[in-house]
């Protein structure tokens, strides 16, 4: 499922999540975005070190594999949601 306007959260996730790092206290959306970039570093060493694998070379496949897409775009906009949220309950 594609969210293009959702209601629900007044424009997809990608945009709420845009809007509320933008509008967020400063300090909570470094934490945030930091919290990101280490949950990437972490992840890339666990498919190198545990799969043996070139991360750069995996990732690029499931960006152009027209067949994942959806699939992508789903976890996308779960990943939007997940720290959308953790931001906003730190705001409060």
């Amino acid at each position: 499922m594609y969210f293009e306007d959702d209601e629900l959260l007044g424009g997809t996730p990608k945009s709420r999540f845009l809007d509320i790092v933008f509008h967020a206290n400063r300090n909570v959306a470094q934490d945030t975005l930091a919290e990101i970039i280490e949950w990437m570093a972490a992840l890339e060493l666990i498919v190198e070190e545990k799969c043996g694998l070139d991360v750069e070379k995996e990732v690029k496949q499931i960006l152009f594999d027209e067949s994942k897409q959806e699939m992508l775009e789903h976890k996308k906009n779960s990943l939007f949601i997940e720290y959308m949220g953790k931001i906003l309950s730190q705001s409060e």
